[in-house]
């Protein structure tokens, strides 16, 4: 009969760990990872407040906004020249004056450069996320030629109503007088919908108004960094992100438009034609709704003039492209994609992104801030061109 020590027993794990550990550990070679894909090129890295939007010229001039969620931003809209941020269109318009609401800039969530060269700034007036500011809610366009406001456009109580959050705009400068705009509301509770703005007259209306396919999706639950995303304040329950309506993009032809509530998977389209038309009816409208199926959780999107969709996946730091016959390719996976949020297509062949920690703002951490700074803007080659109406 064998007998065992405890000498032999310790000899023999030995032996065993020995021989086992390098195949279980590759034999000293380094483990598969996660592969990254497309070529991501840094553009500016900004080491204050956080930014959303970015939007580029004609001429290749490149800018940014910071909304005011907490942090600390001097410039809602600012202008990236010489390597610093520069308040536009100048310092005293980004300060908000209560007693010119519609003439100063509270809380900026996107710019959008149009069609005319013209450098659209979209004034949320809900710092912090609170109730629209009274005659603050409005879009504010600036000649970039000249750096004069040209427009200003307010919306009235009943478009940008109590719980609004107007969040991104696109323009087609080729209907009416001067144009129309067609903007998201991404209500944090609710309802979600799409705003049409005339741009000569500036008169607006609110259309598929808590439409499916401008809420929420119930069902929807995010999944960030491995990480199931609610909002976890310092005390009390924690509760579902529900945002609404939220990317929006123009086909190159200005015949559909494409939008996405952000707290949602699914890519949705209807035809302009019918969002400008005052006389169609809700019913009508919402029945030429599209559901384009499945295409991740995005925030931005964006279209080409090739005819190409683009979307942001902030679940799995990506950009994907819809292409013409509705197939997806992803264009960039990178983990410095930390939630990327505005795509802007510009005229030197690349799409920018900004890339900004949305989630790891303290509201989703019981006021633990895990940004870290720098966020980024990055762009990505795709050797196509705006989409331009007019």
């Amino acid at each position: 009969m064998t007998r065992f020590t405890s000498t032999t027993l310790a000899a023999g794990a030995a032996l065993l760990v020995a021989f086992v550990q390098p195949a279980l550990l590759g034999q000293g070679q380094p483990l598969p990872t996660e592969q990254s894909i497309g070529a991501l090129e840094p553009v500016f890295a900004f080491h204050d407040a956080m930014p959303t939007g970015v939007t580029v010229s004609a001429q290749g001039r490149i800018f940014v906004n910071f909304p005011r969620w907490g942090d600390d931003v001097p410039a809602t809209v600012a202008e990236i020249r010489d390597g610093k941020l520069v308040p536009f269109p100048d310092a005293a318009t980004n300060r908000f004056d209560p007693a010119s609401p519609g003439a100063t800039l509270s809380s900026v969530q996107s710019v959008v450069v149009d069609p005319a060269d013209r450098l659209w700034m979209l004034d949320t007036a809900s710092p912090s996320f609170g109730p629209p500011i009274p005659d603050a809610a409005k879009m504010m366009a600036v000649d970039l030629a000249t750096g004069a406001v040209v427009k200003r456009i307010v919306f009235p109580a009943d478009v940008a109503i109590a719980t609004s959050y107007v969040n991104d705009v696109r323009f087609d400068l080729r209907h009416g007088k001067a144009g129309v705009a067609y903007l998201t509301d991404s209500s944090l509770s609710g309802p979600g919908g799409i705003i049409v703005v005339d741009l000569d007259s500036g008169q607006s209306r609110r259309v598929l108004n808590g439409h499916v396919s401008t809420d929420v999706d119930p069902a929807f639950i995010p999944v960030v960094e491995g990480e199931v995303m609610l909002l976890r304040p310092t005390s009390g329950k924690r509760l579902p992100f529900r945002v609404a309506a939220d990317g929006i993009a123009l086909s190159a032809d200005g015949e559909t438009l494409y939008y996405s509530p952000l707290s949602s998977r699914h890519l949705y389209s209807v035809p302009t034609a019918l969002l400008r038309d005052p006389k169609v009816t809700p019913e009508v409208l919402a029945a030429a709704v599209v559901d384009l199926g499945e295409k991740g959780a995005s925030d931005g999107l964006e279209a080409d003039d090739k005819g190409r969709v683009y979307v942001t996946d902030y679940e799995h730091n990506a950009i994907r492209r819809r292409e013409v016959d509705g197939a997806w390719t992803t264009i960039a996976h990178d983990p410095r994609l930390l939630w990327p949020d505005t795509l802007s297509v510009a005229r030197d062949g690349f799409i920018y992104v900004t890339a900004n920690q949305v989630h790891r703002q303290p509201g989703f951490h019981e006021g633990v801030d895990k940004r870290v700074k720098p966020y980024s803007l990055f762009r990505v080659r795709i050797d196509a061109g705006p989409v331009s109406l007019k």
